[in-house]
């Protein structure tokens, strides 16, 4: 296991009974300290996956290391290092806040510690509503004190399963600043989201997993160099047979019936414009190459996404 990933999961299959395979052999490493965005559709295998991780489901075939334990041989030490936000509130409605945290701290065999409760509380704004009991707090609350209690026990893994589905963007906003705050001491953090713009402004790395297959692994920034590029088709007024030698090193290339050229540059996102576009059109201009139309086009994380995730017709 290397140092520096604290979740290895090696060769995990996940077959149900009714002959549904959830998961096919997938293979992944998480980096301890990183925020680790996991995209998909429903019924992609997401949060099959994070609970095998979490030992909450049984693998078919393969093993999982959380720090270094078998997640099966080792469970409650694995367990232990491991905070899980679900998508949905299914406990004591009559609890009060601060049981229901407390309790959870209990159940990992943790010495009482009010004063990380509060803290935890404190950090997600729950302090106020310490003493109300879950059945009257709203959508938004309940899903922060699903975090709180995902944090009552310290854990050095937090796995967030859609945490912001229908909540309000004031409270995304709200959630993803307590997230900020985890990584930065020292918490790995791997959340599911349907949001893409989500993973966009908080992953060090996104996974995309379709149909059960993990079949893209990468740094969000290279990803997103790559979503830099565009795409500029300029249409020219006479076809061209070849491109003109003046415009070799140019990242040019001629249509197949020569009727437009394409030229590729990078966009730069703190808005230093250095595309070449000023010095292509000037070369163009003078290799007498004359154009009636351009527009460019440029990928997003949404295209590239669907464009992995769309099933084999």
């Amino acid at each position: 296991m290397s140092e520096h990933s604290v979740i290895r999961v090696e060769s995990l299959s996940k077959t149900y009974d009714s002959g549904f395979q959830a998961l096919k052999n997938v293979d992944l490493q998480i980096r301890r300290g990183e925020i680790f965005a996991l995209l998909g559709p429903n019924g992609a295998g997401k949060t099959t996956l994070i609970s095998v991780i979490c030992g909450l489901v049984n693998a078919s075939t393969g093993q999982v290391l959380v720090a270094g334990h078998d997640n099966v041989r080792e469970y409650r030490r694995a367990r232990s290092l491991i905070g899980l936000v679900p998508q949905e509130l299914t406990s004591e409605a009559f609890s009060t806040v601060w049981d229901t945290v407390s309790f959870s701290r209990g159940l990992f065999g943790k010495p009482r510690d009010p004063a990380h409760i509060e803290r935890v509380l404190r950090s997600l704004s729950l302090w106020d509503k310490r003493r109300n009991r879950l059945i009257t707090l709203s959508g938004g609350m309940k899903r922060r004190v699903l975090i709180a209690k995902a944090l009552a026990h310290e854990p050095e893994i937090l796995f967030l399963d859609e945490p912001t589905a229908g909540v309000d963007v004031e409270l995304r906003r709200d959630m993803w600043e307590v997230v900020r705050g985890l990584r930065e001491r020292g918490v790995t953090i791997i959340l599911t989201t349907h949001y893409i713009e989500e993973a966009e402004e908080m992953a060090d790395r996104i996974g995309v997993i379709r149909a059960g297959e993990l079949v893209l692994v990468e740094e969000k920034r290279e990803l997103m160099r790559q979503l830099g590029r565009k795409e500029l088709t300029l249409q020219l007024r006479e076809p061209l047979e070849r491109l003109p030698e003046a415009l070799d090193g140019r990242r040019l290339t001629l249509s197949e019936d020569g009727q437009a050229l394409i030229y590729t540059y990078e966009t730069r996102r703190n808005g230093d414009d250095q595309t070449g576009i000023a010095e292509l059109l000037a070369d163009l201009d003078a290799a007498g190459i004359r154009f009636k139309d351009l527009h460019t086009r440029q990928s997003s994380l949404e295209e590239i996404f669907v464009s992995l995730v769309r099933e084999e017709a």
